[in-house]
């Protein structure tokens, strides 16, 4: 008894302290947009709220709204793809048009906890086709690798091509030496991570034969490259309506500029931080210009996960018989594609 109660206190106090700890760095990252709001507002006579309210009263609403609905649509078939392949190289056979009402479904799912989202894909290949969990886990678990690896690449090509704008921007973070530095490791860990999962490198039984990794130990190199590609269609895309949809808001943004700067800021919106503080901040700190694309961030991002759950919700009806239909139309265990 005495053993069982400090491990009981242990579990939930470091939990509500890394809590604490997110909603309070959320609230730095608002700070530091409100204090640009601020500043800017303050050098036009008025209050934050009147420079935000003018803002969103130039926009052009009808236009934006007729970019992002067809965007969001998009980025639904290109993922839902991107699913689809990965499933076929690494689980079992699955049609296209099979995939798109379950991937739907975990949109909805996803405004909750993402990790739930992904297990209703699991539940989906396992009542299908008798997929183990662990091996959807597996192939979810590579997606999101090459996700944040197409973000870098994009981005040190944007990089690399507009450097002078990094470097210009570089006045609250050091990010022409920050951004080349994670870079240069992303690139000499992917290096490592490729030898490594192909037994060229530490051959033997270690972490790489876990359950979890079965789709790293599956994967080839011509693999990755094609999974970038498809990701990298909804990323250049993001750029193109990002760039229209400032213009719309009277932003002035180079498509060069965005083209290193977005990818970045996707990945600071990964941040287990609420409401995306990450991205929020980092718009403010990349367009020291423009303090006001933080809050612009906020509804792009607000209205993009509100449509895909709109879209899923038009494909529930069939994801609840996908996910919840008669068990006996469930088939035999599960054979590996070759």
């Amino acid at each position: 008894m005495s053993d069982s109660s400090p491990a009981s206190t242990r579990g939930p106090v470091p939990r509500i302290l890394l809590r604490g700890l997110t909603w309070l760095l959320a609230a730095g990252c608002f700070y530091l947009a409100y204090r640009k709001i601020d500043g800017a507002a303050a050098e036009n006579s008025q209050t934050a709220v009147e420079y935000v309210a003018v803002f969103f009263s130039n926009a052009d609403w009808a236009l934006w709204l007729g970019i992002m609905i067809p965007y969001s649509l998009f980025f639904f078939l290109v993922d839902s793809y991107a699913i689809c392949r990965v499933i076929n190289w690494f689980n079992t056979r699955v049609r296209y048009l099979d995939i798109l009402p379950v991937r739907a479904s975990t949109y909805i799912l996803a405004l909750v906890n993402e990790q739930v989202g992904k297990g209703a894909m699991a539940v989906y290949l396992y009542r299908r086709d008798r997929v183990p969990g662990w091996e959807v886990g597996s192939s979810m678990l590579l997606i999101a690798f090459v996700e944040i690896y197409q973000l870098l690449l994009f981005s040190s090509i944007g990089t690399a091509t507009h450097f002078e704008m990094v470097r210009s921007a570089s006045q609250l973070l050091p990010l022409a030496t920050i951004l080349p530095a994670v870079y240069a490791a992303a690139g000499l860990y992917l290096v490592f991570h490729l030898l490594y999962f192909q037994g060229r490198l530490a051959p033997g039984r270690g972490p790489r034969e876990r359950t979890i990794l079965y789709a790293f130990r599956q994967a080839r190199l011509w693999q990755y490259l094609v999974l970038i590609a498809i990701k990298g269609v909804n990323l250049i895309a993001a750029v193109a309506v990002y760039s229209v949809a400032l213009s719309l808001f009277r932003v002035d943004v180079a498509f060069g500029e965005l083209l290193a700067f977005l990818p970045v800021i996707f990945l600071a919106a990964a941040l287990p931080l609420p409401f995306h503080a990450g991205a929020l901040a980092l718009w403010t700190v990349l367009f020291p210009k423009f303090p006001e694309v933080g809050i612009f961030s906020l509804v792009m991002h607000t209205f993009f996960v509100l449509f895909n759950a709109a879209i899923g919700l038009a494909f529930l009806p069939r994801a609840n018989r996908e996910l919840f239909g008669d068990t006996n139309e469930a088939g035999p265990p599960v054979t590996k594609p070759s």
